[in-house]
């Protein structure tokens, strides 16, 4: 079963292929259920986040009427690099099936400098926030 879907991952990866963007595609699945699909769209639509997998997680949503996307399976062709994996926990995403390894990502090639500032205060607007939707 496993292949099947993955196989309608390639297809998607073909048509960003087709279509100037790096080949990845992606397909979310609930039940046995196609959910949504997805491909890269970052060169069509000038978006550094028109990531496959994202843009299937939007659509998933969509479709769900829910961000929660449990007991969901991802399949993608490519593993998911940081900011895709973030937002496939964050969607609470159960299981993902990839294709072949993210060598770039892997790597360590992409370097991001992160700093550290107002802690105290993004703390306590978090910590407001979940005593608040908790009482």
């Amino acid at each position: 079963m496993e292949e099947k879907y993955m196989k309608i991952a390639l297809q998607q990866a073909r048509t960003a292929f087709n279509n100037g963007d790096v080949p990845v595609g992606a397909v979310i699945i609930k039940n046995g259920e196609i959910i949504s699909r997805a491909y890269n769209r970052r060169e069509r639509d000038q978006d550094a986040t028109a990531h496959a997998e994202i843009i299937a997680i939007k659509k998933a949503c969509r479709r769900l009427n829910s961000w929660r996307l449990n007991d969901c399976v991802m399949y993608v062709t490519l593993e998911p690099c940081s900011m895709c994996m973030g937002a496939i926990q964050q969607s609470r995403i159960s299981k993902v099936v990839y294709g072949t390894k993210n060598i770039k990502e892997a790597s360590g090639l992409l370097q991001v400098e992160y700093n550290n500032l107002f802690e105290d205060e993004s703390a306590q607007l978090l910590q407001t926030f979940f005593q608040n939707r908790r009482n």
